[in-house]
């Protein structure tokens, strides 16, 4: 008897609280204007959602790579190999040179380099500049809760460039990164700054 009463009185206030619906009519318009964009058909969701700009830089896309949209971190983005797993990407970052690289060997539970030896590293041209070449293999931790991807490899490079840390980052199944090596050298010297 207590349930059939409560059910009656949700009954009641929910029938109480519909209410007839009025009719909406527009009396005022603007006409169109100079930031009403036109709507873009099969846009990505980066596109939809986020301020796009173009981007700071642009490459050639080398034979094989796939390239695809942009992201909030990542100038240029793309995949590559036969697995689908490698991907390489160009990015700007804050601090220095070596703390990158330093993040980079985190990534893969390597030690971390001081100076002294970021100084011995190998270099590569980008961008009118030069930049360090970093490589490392083992199992990969992207972070930001990706899971951990054993018997990957890393090859990149990380440049100051006009003031800027600029780096170029390429991880995949370790096979697949090795036959890349010589081609992400190539794609780096590619590079040029957007005017």
């Amino acid at each position: 008897m207590k349930n059939r009463m409560i059910c009656v009185l949700a009954g009641v206030v929910t029938l109480s609280s519909c209410d007839e619906k009025k009719e909406v009519t527009i009396t005022e318009t603007r006409p169109p204007s100079t930031r009403d964009a036109s709507p873009k058909l099969f846009a990505t969701s980066d596109e939809r959602f986020r301020d796009a700009k173009p981007s700071p830089v642009k490459a050639v896309t080398p034979e094989g790579w796939l390239a695809l949209p942009s992201s909030q971190f990542r100038l240029l983005n793309y995949r590559f190999g036969e697995s689908g797993m490698g991907e390489v990407w160009v990015s700007t970052a804050s601090g220095t040179v070596l703390d990158n690289v330093n993040r980079w060997f985190r990534q893969f539970a390597a030690p971390a380099v001081d100076s002294a030896a970021l100084a011995k590293m190998p270099s590569v041209s980008i961008v009118g500049s030069t930049g360090t070449f970093v490589t490392a293999v083992g199992s990969y931790e992207p972070g930001m809760g990706g899971a951990v991807k054993p018997g990957f490899a890393l090859a990149g490079i990380v440049a100051s460039v006009k003031g800027q840390i600029l780096t170029v980052k390429m991880v995949g199944p370790q096979a697949e990164v090795e036959a890349a090596k010589p081609i992400l050298t190539t794609f780096a010297a590619s590079l040029q700054l957007a005017e």
